[in-house]
């Protein structure tokens, strides 16, 4: 039974709401060589940073992640006022030292002290970390178990994709490798017929052309580039199965199989088997483009 496999790109929405609050959390992401995270948060939060960036490792081995986190606060009375009786006094004391100083009544009332900066002030009441840690996490768990499952979902259109795409090149290599033996026959018969136009009633001297027909097959043979092919793709196969976190190791098997590729293109001396050279190429690119989109 294959694993499961997941692709770069994906999107995961969660949100919690009591009468005190509502969290929303959002993570989306792209392709990228590695494990990138974004974070945007409320203030209010920016202390669970490291523990969210470690919390959503578990769900992502590679790409560009964005995090987006809202916060909506219903808390009546969150600020509490506060009354300062010190500074106060030091207002009272100072007024009746004004008024026997320069003679003057001291017309400071309780609604003018009110006033007087500082004496009231208004203050957030603090919020239990663990707590408010907690409600963030459960969101954000929430989320993320969306965000990896939509991965998911692309992620098998990919290898479904990708099979496919194994199987159409594993073809192109099977045409290569049936049309090389017609192509030492054929380069033969046109090698016999030339030497008899040359030699008219001369006896032909098959040892002679048995040597150019084994330089001839020697230098258009392929049969390792095909061999190494062949296990390239099934080695692909094998590693699509096996499911997560395997984008390196497929991008470092398309690239090889486009390095066998290359060589059988070079060594193409048909256009038969030119053209299905070109055909591999182009094959091969289309993994490498599908490749990169592989966690």
């Amino acid at each position: 039974m294959s694993e499961k496999i997941y692709s770069m790109t994906g999107f995961g929405r969660a949100e919690a709401q009591n009468d005190r609050w509502k969290i929303s959390v959002e993570l989306k992401s792209v392709n990228h060589r590695f494990l990138e995270l974004n974070v945007k948060a409320p203030k209010k939060f920016s202390a669970f940073e490291s523990k969210i960036r470690t919390l959503i490792k578990e769900y992502a081995q590679r790409g560009k992640i964005d995090i987006f986190i809202t916060y909506e606060d219903f808390t009546e009375g969150n600020a509490t006022l506060k009354y300062h009786p010190e500074l106060a006094k030091q207002y009272m004391n100072f007024a009746e030292e004004i008024e026997r100083d320069f003679s003057i009544p001291n017309d400071l009332t309780v609604s003018k002290m009110m006033n007087l900066p500082d004496v009231l002030t208004m203050e957030e009441q603090e919020m239990d970390e663990d707590e408010l840690w907690k409600d963030l996490e459960n969101v954000i768990r929430e989320a993320a178990e969306n965000f990896r499952h939509s991965r998911n979902l692309e992620g098998e259109n990919l290898r479904r994709d990708l099979l496919s795409k194994l199987d159409e090149l594993e073809a192109d290599v099977d045409k290569v490798i049936e049309r090389e033996p017609m192509i030492i026959a054929e380069y033969r018969n046109r090698l016999e017929e030339k030497t008899k136009d040359l030699l008219e009633d001369s006896q032909i001297d098959e040892s002679r052309i048995a040597a150019e027909v084994v330089l001839f097959a020697d230098k258009i043979c392929t049969d390792e580039e095909t061999v190494r092919l062949k296990s390239h793709i099934q080695n692909m196969r094998d590693t699509l199965i096996l499911g997560t976190g395997i984008g390196r190791k497929l991008d470092f098997l398309a690239q090889e199989m486009n390095r066998e590729a290359n060589t059988i293109l070079s060594k193409a001396n048909d256009l038969e088997t030119s053209n299905t050279g070109v055909d591999l190429k182009t094959g091969i690119e289309k993994i490498r483009e599908q490749v990169q989109n592989v966690e």
